[in-house]
């Protein structure tokens, strides 16, 4: 019996991702604020590119799931902003928010 740990190896690629941008994006929210969103754009639309350029199947698929998880750091750089306002997360003394 062959097993295939293609779905085990994508897993753990996805989980990784997940766990590795979590405090990048509260990080970045902390020392920048949301305003830099745009710098997860750019790394999604370089790494889903690469994802389609690369041909080894796991690694194209783990590229698109570093691609999807910048995009949709965008989106919790805005809900981690929101959270800070809320006094959830602390707030950077030294950055200035907008009211």
């Amino acid at each position: 019996m062959i097993f295939n740990f293609d779905g085990i190896v994508l897993g753990v690629a996805a989980f990784l991702a997940i766990g590795i941008f979590h405090p990048i994006v509260i990080l970045s929210e902390y020392h920048f604020g949301a305003r830099c969103w745009w710098a997860f754009a750019v790394l999604g639309v370089l790494f889903a590119g690469l994802s389609m350029l690369v041909a080894h199947t796991i690694l194209s698929a783990s590229l698109g799931v570093i691609a999807f998880s910048c995009f949709w750091s965008i989106y919790e750089l805005f809900e981690q902003e929101k959270r800070v306002k809320k006094g959830w997360f602390p707030e950077n003394p030294n950055k200035k928010r907008k009211s």
